[in-house]
């Protein structure tokens, strides 16, 4: 089983979203400002672009599941383990806790996108609004939004992970990026104070490469109510023109139990 160890950061105190702040944190149960989840992830994904590079980032699914907090500071562990169709990345702490896995396969065939039709229906109009349940309307889809990424921003996402494989610095756009820009999704449309970011599934379908200019389109697919915590789940697709890139199924609690 092949071990890689890194020093979790928290690079969002500034953040809208006041879980990256010791004080509101706190006042939810947790003992401080919690690390992204989209950096944790970075954090996963580097045992396996170590072991497979470009091809990882060219044809994979992988599946996040964030179970427990990591906090600033924080000694994370590292840990990959293979079947002959698997790969499955852990993450301890040094107490020994699960705080996150990611589970991937290299699959001959990726699993089919959502239809072009969950674009199709009137998109949301109403403005940047603090979101509440009312305001969710499942399968309206979201004003879609450009993105590129210069090598300056994406060795900024590398570092905030510290990750130095050499293939992000020679243009290969890092996966941490591609997963913050589902958040962003989110943020674009709504207002988001206290949220939690708990799991993403995604596609990998071809390499995003710097300067490479991309059309994000994303909607909601489902909310729910689980243990007085509400929850959404979100389709982010990045188009290259008319090639998909990269689809993420992205989950979120947006409104934290009191």
């Amino acid at each position: 089983m092949a071990q890689y160890e890194v020093t979790a950061r928290n690079f969002s105190e500034s953040s809208e979203n006041r879980m990256h702040s010791d004080d509101i944190a706190q006042k939810f149960g947790f003992k401080g400002a919690l690390v992204p989840g989209v950096a944790v992830y970075g954090h996963l994904t580097h045992p396996l672009v170590e072991r497979f590079g470009e091809n990882w980032l060219a044809n994979s699914v992988c599946d996040l599941r964030l179970l427990k907090p990591a906090y600033d500071g924080d000694r994370l562990i590292l840990s990959l383990s293979e079947t002959d169709d698997q790969q499955t990345v852990q993450c301890h702490n040094t107490d020994g806790e699960l705080l996150a896995t990611l589970i991937s396969s290299i699959p001959d065939t990726l699993p089919a996108p959502e239809p072009k039709s969950v674009f199709e229906s009137p998109t949301k109009s109403n403005g940047r609004v603090e979101i509440e349940w009312d305001q969710i309307e499942v399968n309206q889809p979201f004003n879609e939004w450009q993105l590129t990424i210069d090598q300056e921003t994406n060795d900024t996402y590398a570092s905030q992970v510290a990750d130095t494989l050499p293939l992000y610095a020679q243009g290969l756009v890092h996966p941490h990026f591609l997963l913050s820009s589902a958040n962003k999704a989110l943020m674009e449309e709504y207002v988001m104070p206290t949220w939690i970011h708990v799991g993403s599934e995604t596609r990998h379908r071809v390499p995003v490469r710097v300067n490479d200019r991309l059309t994000v389109r994303s909607v909601p697919l489902e909310r729910w109510q689980k243990k007085g915590h509400e929850f959404i789940r979100l389709y982010v697709s990045y188009w290259r023109e008319d090639e998909l890139t990269t689809d993420i199924m992205h989950t979120a609690i947006y409104k934290i139990a009191s």
